[in-house]
Order: C-alpha cells, then structure tokens, then sequence
C-alpha cells in the first residue's frame, strides 16, 4: 500500500503573509531590474498596503471608476511598486479616457517587468492620468495628502445633495499613506489644518514611521511632535506600533472609520528596508537597488526562492480575488442595485449624477449668462466674473469652489439665495473658505475634480506662486479644474512690486496643457467662461483686472465670441488690409484700441488683434492662425504689462513688445502706466518705428 502525502491547504494566515512577501518581493525585483527606484518604503509597508485593500476597501477591481468605491492615495508616491504590486494582484481592470471599460489589466506582471521603462504601466510615480487604479498623481511630497482634502470635501459634498433616507449612494472613505517628507512639506500642514477645521471623519492619514529620509536620520531635521501637532489640529491620531501587525492595523482602521467629526491620523511605526540583513533602517534603502546580493539574502530572510524574480505564487492572486475581489464585487453590486431603485424614486438627482460622471454640463448650463453693454467707463474683470460665477453656479448643481481668503476682493463669492458656505455644519455648502492657504486650495480644487465636481480656487495673480506646483499636477492629470486670478498686473498700485505680477503669464503659459486666459473687457470674461467650462481633459487659469477695463462697443469691434479661438481681429483699417498689427491682451486690449484710432488717424492701416489666450490660439488650424496674423505684415507691436518673454513668437525678431522688464512700483496706476510706457501714445509711437515713420 503506497502512501501520498499532500500539503495541507495553508491558513489564511499563511495566505497573508504570502501576499506581503509577494508585494515586497515583486518591488524588489522590480527596482533591481530597472536600476533605480525606491525599494524600502513597499518592503516596510506592504503589510499596510494589503491590509488597506484586503481587508478593509471598498473597490472593485472589475470596475475601479465605481462612484462609491473607497479612494486609496499614495502620496509617498516614490513608493509606486506598492501601487503596482496590489492592482496587478488584485486584476484591477483598465479604463480608457472616456470612462470606458477595457476588459485588460490595469497592470500586467510585464509592466511591472519594465518598471519606470517607456510605455510600462508601472511608472516611477504613480500617473492618474496613464494608469486605471490611480486616484490622483502624486510624487512631489505632499501633494497626495493635500489633494485628498478636496476628496473628503467632496465626498461630503456629494452626500449632502444626493443622498437621502435609505439611499446612501456616496459614503465612501480616502485612505491615504504618506511619509516623513509628505509631513515636512508646507502644503502637508495647510490641508491638515482645513481637514481638522472641516471635521472630514471620512480621512485617514496613515504616517509612515520610519526615521529615515535621504540625508539619513530624521533627527537631523525633523523632531516635532507629530502626534501632538494633529491632535492641536482637530484630528484624532492612533498609533501602531509594528508596521508588521496586520491585526492591529485593521483593528485601528476600524477605529477611524467608527471615528466622527474628526479626520483621523494613524501613526504607523515601520522600518524602511524590511527584511534587509544591511539596509534596513538605514536611507541605503531609501533610493537605490538594494544590488543583487542583498536581494538574495533579504528573499532569503522572507523564506523567499532566493533566484526567484517576479514570482507571484499560486494561490496569491485567488486570496486577493476572495477579499478585496468579492467584498468589492458584493459592495458595487449593491450600490448598483440601490441606484436602480435611487432613480426610480428620484430620476433628476440621478441624471444629474450620470452628467457628473461623465464629466458633461446639463442642458442650460450658460443661460442667463450675462451680455455687457458697451460702457467706456466699463466694469472690472473680477466684477464680470463674479457676476458670471453666480450664474454658472445656479446653472451647474455640482459646480462649486472658493478663495482663500479673497473673496471680497476676487469676487468670487456666491452671493444668490441658498449658496452657502461649505462648514462641518453645513456640508451642502457651495462657497469653499480655503483661509491663506494658497497651496493646500489648489491641491483640494485637484481632489474636487478627481471627484468630478466642477470646481474652482482662487486668489490674487501674485499668489499664484503658492499654488503652482499643484495647478502644474492639474495640467499633468489632464483635470478640468478653474483658477480665477486677479490683481493681474499693476492694477495693485500703491501696494507695490510684491504684489503685482511680471514673471507670472510667461510661468503659467510654460505648463504644458494648461490654458491660460486674460481677457480684455467684460464680454471677454464671459466668453473665457463659456470656454472653459466645456473642457473635458485641461485646467484653465483666468488672469482678471482688479480696475474697470472699457466695454467695448461690439456692433463696432467683432464679437467676443472669438475668445474660443484664443486670438482673433478685433479691428481692421477700411478694406482690412493692415500695415501694421497691434497685438494685445487684458487691460492693454482698451490701450490697443486708442492708438488703433489715432493711427487711422494719422493715415497709418492698423490691425487690433485681442489675444486672450496663446494656447487656445496655437491649437487653430495654421490657415486661421495666418488670416490674424498674416505672415506678410511683419511690423507688429505687442503690448502686455506683464513680462516681455515669449512675445517673439507673434512680433517675430523685427516686431516690437511694450511690456515688463523690470519689477513695478508702488504708486497710483495711472503714475506706474506713465512710468512703464503703457499709454497709447506710446503704442502708436511704436507702431511709427515699425513701418519706418517715427
């Protein structure tokens, strides 16, 4: 009689550990074969990670756009083999573009292969826009915990208009891990601060532990007590003490999420390098391969096939497919079922829900939009905007934002009847009161959109300084969020050079895909709004003026409507054939104006072109982009008050650019046009240079 001995089955205990290994082993290997990356953060905190997503996630690999799925950021986003490793395991399935589903992994285990690699899935830092799973780009320190401020708001948001009694179709959590660096960062503390002032009981912060940052210690720059800046922020902050209990990270998880009126701060104690006989708790393991021997021996210290690479073993992928797989599988069938029954009851919230999704306006989103009358005297391009705002925001249920603490002065406070301020009282509120916190603001209008409301963040021009890091993710995550700007040139006046920007049109024109306008009277501020609110994969930056600008008389000049084309003739000489172009934008638009007429005078054919926005313009086709500037009238004038960079391309290297080169001054307008050479006089002298004739 022969006896055939068969493995026992291994315990879910067994399973776990397994799983970790797996996701520690995968980074390993993947950071080896790549020759860079950043290895210890996923050996330290895979335990954390698998946890996260299953045990306690509500996501559905099958659909990882599911509106009420919990949200995962990793904003140590150097770490991304964490990300990598559990949506490969999980079979999270990849979503195009236009929300649809592709039936392909998200990440394949050859993506993996090829690590940080051109066109692998797996880049150094996680990538919203290339990879389904992503929730939002993160990599520059701080910028995951700050955009995942804007998801909480969010999410409470969402509850407040749509759910109702026996219908909780938004409820879900953000889960968000961050490190040292994240925590040092400035943007880290502004979020934290509106978190805890929002009461947002729907975060979690997991903080990774672990001593080390590049240099070495953290002792070297970072001795604050975390624990008690959080709870002097409102939050309530758990500790665990072994970033290796899996149990006990669970148990605090469940914690937060039993947790109200407070975002919650788990402080996760971890040694970075996990498993690494040399390198663990040492920076050696922060940003470099671990180097092939000391691969061998940490697979060895995890009872790992040391010569193994990239070994996913049976039964890992089934034991993820049975937790997170089937709990979220259970949880979206769920919510679809309720949101069957959601629109039955109440079709026109449920409409309004689809349209959001999609990223799509409702019927009528830009009636009653406003129509200015010609006024010489005019009105600001802060005050049109405002009144455009209230109305867009009447139009578009889920269109909402705020300043930081400009309101009064951008006019972009909601003033209508039931707007309300968003407050932990009043989570159904449409003004945002983002305090000075430029930054952090910026980041939360990324996580709103992520969301998919409509939002928008605003400050002085100046300011956006503060928030450029976050505005340059929007571009980079193709998000259509709004950044309303004002103050956009020397209209400061008497407040001085540091309050009136030069540098700030060319920085912002340099981010790719970000779209940036400065229009010229009232009507133009309208018509930038219609066209911004139709982009579906951009941001937009409106630079707006804080004095009057002329309205102009449009039954004389052509119609604004020609801001969706980004540059277009405003005014030509009888028989529109120009001899010389002036080329304008903003508060310079009126200036443009004034010489044009005294040059008709003067016998002189010249061409007024209003240029609010070069991107939208460079995106015409090049029979359009000739027909405004055509290529035979070489004498062109410029004029900006903003920094003459990048001018050359529209005047040529003969034309000319009246514009900054210097910082401004603190004196009355009126005194600083004087002094910098924006007057009409000044414009037609330049004109008269350019044809030979001064």
């Amino acid at each position: 009689m022969s006896v055939t001995n068969v493995a026992a089955p291994m315990t879910d205990t067994e399973l776990d550990q397994l799983s970790v290994d797996t996701i520690r082993t995968l980074s390993i290997d993947a950071v080896q074969q790549a020759k860079s990356g950043h290895p210890g953060t996923p050996m330290a905190l895979a335990p954390l990670v698998y946890t996260i997503w299953n045990r306690v996630m509500r996501f559905d690999p099958e659909d990882p756009i599911w509106p009420n799925r919990d949200r995962f950021v990793l904003s140590n986003g150097h770490a991304s083999m964490l990300l990598w490793s559990v949506l490969h395991l999980t079979g999270t399935r990849a979503v195009n573009a236009d929300y649809e589903r592709l039936g392909q992994p998200s990440v394949s285990l050859e993506d993996i292969r090829r690590f940080r690699q051109i066109g692998s899935k797996a880049p150094g830092h996680p990538e919203y826009h290339w990879v389904s799973g992503v929730e939002t780009t993160t990599g520059p320190l701080g910028q995951g915990v700050a955009t995942s401020v804007g998801m909480a708001i969010a999410q409470k948001w969402l509850a407040d208009r749509y759910n109702r009694p026996d219908f909780a179709i938004f409820d879900y959590d953000i889960y968000v891990v961050c490190g040292d660096g994240c925590l040092m960062e400035g943007v880290a503390a502004e979020a934290a601060s509106l978190a805890g002032h929002l009461g947002l009981d729907n975060l979690c912060w997991i903080y990774d532990n672990n001593h080390i940052t590049i240099e070495g210690q953290t002792s070297l720059a970072f001795t604050e007590d975390v624990a008690t800046r959080f709870l002097a922020y409102g939050w309530n902050v758990l500790r665990v003490g072994d970033a290796n209990d899996i149990d006990r990270i669970q148990q605090a998880l469940g914690v937060f999420r039993k947790t109200t009126t407070r975002p919650t701060l788990i402080i996760l104690d971890s040694h970075i390098g996990y498993g690494s006989p040399h390198k663990q708790d040492t920076s050696a393991a922060h940003g470099e391969p671990l180097g092939d021997e000391e691969v061998r021996l940490t697979k060895r210290s995890y009872g790992w096939p040391e010569e193994a690479q990239f070994l996913v073993p049976d039964g890992v992928r089934e034991h993820f497919a049975a937790g997170v797989g089937a709990r979220g599988a259970a949880a979206r069938s769920r919510w679809t079922a309720l949101f069957a029954s959601y629109r039955a009851r109440y079709p026109e919230l449920a409409s309004e829900i689809d349209q959001m999704q999609r990223r799509d306006l409702p019927t009528g989103w830009d009636r009653n939009l406003p129509v200015f009358p010609a006024d010489t005297k005019g009105i600001a391009g802060r005050d049109a905007s405002g009144k455009v705002l209230n109305v867009l925001a009447q139009n578009i249920p889920w269109f909402l934002g705020g300043s930081a603490d400009l309101g009064p002065s951008n006019k972009t406070t909601l003033t209508y009847e039931g707007a309300g301020s968003f407050q932990a009282g009043n989570p159904g509120g449409k003004n945002l009161h983002f305090g000075v916190r430029e930054h952090a603001m910026a980041a939360t209008v990324n996580g709103l959109s992520l969301s998919k409301l409509r939002a928008f963040g605003a400050t002085f021009f100046i300011f956006s300084d503060y928030a450029r890091p976050a505005i340059r993710l929007s571009a980079l995550m193709e998000l259509p969020t709004i950044f309303v700007f004002t103050h956009d040139a020397m209209g400061d006046g008497e407040d001085g050079p540091t309050h009136q920007p030069v540098e700030h049109l060319a920085s912002l024109r340099a981010i790719p895909g970000l779209v940036t306008l400065r229009p010229g009277d009232a009507n133009e501020v309208v018509e930038a709004y219609r066209y911004v609110l139709q982009l579906r994969h951009q941001p937009a930056v409106l630079a707006l003026s804080r004095q009057p600008l002329p309205t102009l008389d449009r039954r004389i000049y052509a119609p604004a409507t020609g801001v969706a084309r980004g540059a277009y003739v405003l005014a030509d000489p009888p028989g529109q054939n120009p001899e010389v172009i002036l080329i304008a934008s903003g508060s310079e638009l009126s200036l443009a104006v004034e010489a044009h007429g005294k040059l008709l005078a003067e016998g002189i054919r010249s061409r007024v072109v209003s240029m609010p926005s070069w991107e939208i313009f460079e995106h015409q086709t090049q029979e359009y982009r000739d027909s405004v500037l055509p290529p035979g009238v070489k004498a062109r004038v410029a004029v900006e008050q903003a920094s003459t960079f990048g001018w050359e391309r529209y005047v040529g290297t003969s034309g000319f650019v009246i514009g900054m080169k210097t910082f401004g001054a603190s004196a009355p307008l009126k005194e600083l046009q004087r002094k910098f050479g924006f007057e009409p006089d000044r414009v037609v002298a330049a004109a008269r240079a350019q044809l030979g004739r001064a």
